[in-house]
This record gives structure tokens, sequence and C-alpha cells, in this order.
């Protein structure tokens, strides 16, 4: 008798943010007159770049002849935008990347969430707590996290706290801990706006090449970085036979509704043997047929000279409303992370207000909508993330509204 996966069973309730959105929903449904802010989920608001929006006007013109019309294009990607990558990204950090071990994707999400399928179904697997969903729930789908217990936690991963006490940056497992097989990182870090430093992400590679372990490096918030901290993996030495590193469009260009990623993975990257790169175009070219050939000539044209310019100043509007949550929050007397290396705000909810009541809290009475911590994971019980991708004016006003609750004038 046909059965379902029974994975899919065993997750928690409704998608993280799935669930924020009925809760705002049924808010709505309540009090259709009561504008809401969201300065909740990752989404950009800021227009694209002139140059993006030229090179997407110039291919979908060259879709209407067909002496310039381009159908199925390459599963990897295009060339032109591999090579731009090449020159306009990783050349810029003295990094070495070769075209062809890039692999253009419809964005970072689908590509981490995929990545699993090439490595064994009991691997072990290790995670950042707190960390992004999609890591926790897409190694649940595939049988690798086990059983979801009372306490928040996958009985077969291994959660790698981040806390203030370590400034939300774990170190390796130590010698007596148990290793991880397929490590996750994300930095600049998602939710808590945390970096790595040059030193501790070496540490991570010399563990991961020591215990045959493969580091997933998660880079989508590189170029939101105002400090001196790797905007990649594989500035560090030894990275190429033990990581593989994603980056997005998304929150770098604004590409959300895009779609546009980009994964790397070296030509040196063996397990046991095997070529994962090989692995990973096997897949692509069996399960995915490319990104569009006009998102990936908007891609190019964010590596231009102009496109680049233009890109920046979007997300310095978006780093000026981190400063502004940050500086807000900060003079509310509230304990702040966060916004300085990302457009992500961390903050420790006031009185041990649990994260889901907190989030209610600024819902109802400040009609602000938020993150609750504990969505991504147990450590980020008793702790909240803001977003700094809204509008300038809609950040102010949210501000006003947060400053009001706290009877700030």
């Amino acid at each position: 008798m046909l059965q379902v996966n029974n994975n899919y069973l065993k997750l928690p309730g409704q998608y993280l943010f799935s669930e924020i959105a009925r809760r705002v929903e049924c808010f709505k449904t309540q009090h259709p007159d009561i504008p809401l802010i969201s300065l909740g989920i990752g989404d950009v608001t800021q227009p694209l770049a002139p140059a993006v929006i030229e090179a997407r006007q110039r291919a979908v013109a060259e879709q209407a002849d067909a002496a310039s019309f381009h159908g199925y294009g390459p599963e990897q990607g295009y060339a032109f935008l591999r090579e731009a990558i090449v020159t306009g990204h990783y050349a810029r950090y003295n990094v070495r990347v070769a075209a062809d071990e890039i692999f253009v994707g419809d964005g970072a999400k689908s590509d981490l969430g995929n990545i699993g399928e090439i490595f064994a179904a009991d691997a072990r697997v290790a995670v950042c707590d707190p960390v992004y969903p999609v890591y926790l729930d897409t190694n649940a789908m595939a049988g690798r996290a086990g059983i979801y217990s009372p306490d928040g936690r996958w009985d077969k991963l291994l959660y790698l706290p981040c806390t203030e006490d370590n400034g939300f940056c774990p170190d390796p497992p130590g010698p007596h801990d148990p290793v991880p097989e397929l490590i996750y990182l994300c930095f600049p870090n998602n939710p808590t706006g945390s970096v790595i430093s040059a030193n501790q992400l070496r540490a991570w590679v010399d563990y991961a090449n020591d215990h045959g372990s493969v580091i997933l490096y998660d880079a989508a918030y590189e170029a939101y970085m105002t400090q001196d901290y790797p905007h990649s993996i594989f500035e560090i030495a030894g990275a190429r036979t033990c990581a593989i590193e994603f980056c997005s469009f998304s929150k770098l260009a604004g590409f959300t509704g895009i779609r546009l990623g980009f994964t790397v993975i070296p030509r040196e990257l063996n397990v046991q043997g095997t070529c994962i790169r090989e692995l990973w175009q096997r897949r692509q070219a069996t399960k995915f047929n490319g990104a569009s050939y006009i998102a990936q000539r908007a891609g190019e044209a964010v590596y231009s000279d102009e496109g680049y310019r233009q890109v920046q100043q979007s997300i310095a509007a978006y780093m000026a409303n981190a400063v502004l949550i940050r500086t807000g929050l900060k003079e509310l007397g509230l304990s702040v992370y966060g916004g300085v290396n990302a457009p992500y705000i961390w903050l420790k909810t006031p009185d041990q207000m649990d994260s889901w009541a907190y989030f209610d809290h600024l819902l109802q009475h400040a009609q602000v909508v938020g993150t609750p911590g504990s969505g991504f994971g147990p450590c980020g019980e008793g702790y909240f993330r803001l977003t700094a991708f809204g509008s300038q004016t809609g950040t102010v006003e949210a501000m006003k509204r947060i400053r009001k609750l706290y009877g700030a004038c």
C-alpha cells in the first residue's frame, strides 16, 4: 500500500513564516482599519537597480527575435554570469574560484534545501542554534533529524548553541563530542546578525579537514558587512577541500521576486574519493533546467561597475534602517545585537517574556510585525528578530510606535 513520507509528518506545526502570516492575517481580519508595519520576514523593499532593469529589458527584447531567442540554458548557468561572479565577486576578495565550480540556481534557499540529496541519508548533521529553519526542516524531511522532542530539538541533530556568552558564534565540537559530517554555518548570521572572524572560521575549516566533514556555508548576507570579516569561506586556507558556499542575489540585489543564486563547489572537495562537484552537477542536470536567461542577464548586470555601485546604495539604505532600529531599541534600555554587519537586529525580549508572547504584544499594541526567536530554535527563546529590509518611512514609523509602547516620546 502506498504511504507518504512519514518524515513530513514529524515536522512541528507550520513553517515559521507561514505561522507568522496566519497570525497577521487573523489580526487584519479582526482589525481591518489598522495598518500594520512588517519588520518580520526578510523580504526587500528597495526597487531593482537601474542597471538591472535595463539588462532585463534588453534580455526580454532578445526573446522577441528568433535570432536572439533563448530557450533552455545550461543547467549550471550561462558562462557570462559565472564568469561575472568570478571577476565581480570573488576577485574582489582575492578568492580563487573557477567559473566551472559555480552552479547558478533560482536562489540559495533551493540549493541549501536540496544539497543534502547527494550525501548519505544517515549523515550526522550539525546546526547552529538559533538557525534558519530551512536547515532543520529539510534534514527532517530527509530523515536525518530523528524525532522532534518536547524541548524543541530534533534528537539526531547536533546543536551548536549560539548565545550571548559566545557572541552568537559557536566553536567546533570538543574532542569528546560527536563528530558531525555535515556542518551548516551562516555568517553574517540569520537570525542573530553575528559575524565570524577569520580565526574562528579557520578553526572550523581545520576541524572539518581533520574529521572529514563538509561545511555548508551560507553567505547570503556577506554584502552587508561594514567591518573587516571574511566575505567567503574560501578566503580561509584549506576551505576548498571541505566547504560548499551558497550565495544569493535576493539580499545582495533585491532579487526576491526574480529568484537567482549560486553555489560554489570546488573541484578539490571529495568524500571518500568521490568528487562532490560531479555529483551536484549530475543532480542538477537531472532535476533542474537552469535559472531563466532573463534573470541571469540581470544577475550579470549586478557585477557591472554601475550595477555594483547602485546595488551598494540599496544596501546602504537598509543598513541605515538597521542603525535606526538598533539605536532606538538600545535607547529604550533593551539588550540588542546584530544590525552592524547584517540587516537583522536580535533583541532580548523584556521582562523574560517568551518569544511568541512578545510577537503578539508588538502586533496587538504597536501594530509592528517581527519574528519570534524561538522559531529559529531553542536557544532563540527569549529573543526576537527585527529586519532592516522595510522602507525608511515604514521603519521610522515602526520605531515611533515601539517607543510609544514603552512610554518614550
